[in-house]
């Protein structure tokens, strides 16, 4: 499992894919969420603003599991 480092309480799942460099904007995100999977601690979501916290677990098809940690 991957780790991805944020500097603050939280990120939203929106922002932590532009930290992935998987899309550039917010409405980019939007389209890639109606578009591929995503598991945040096992559960679907499809929300860009679904906040993500220290130790949550995201799965996002066709990559390898990502947890959180604050650094």
């Amino acid at each position: 499992m991957q780790t991805v480092s944020i500097h603050t309480d939280m990120i939203t799942l929106g922002q932590l894919l532009k930290k992935l460099e998987l899309v550039q904007t917010g409405g980019h995100a939007k389209i890639f969420l109606a578009e591929t999977p995503i598991l945040v601690n096992g559960e679907e979501e499809s929300r860009r603003g679904r906040k993500l916290y220290p130790q949550d677990t995201v799965e996002i098809e066709g990559m390898a599991p990502f947890r959180l940690i604050r650094s």
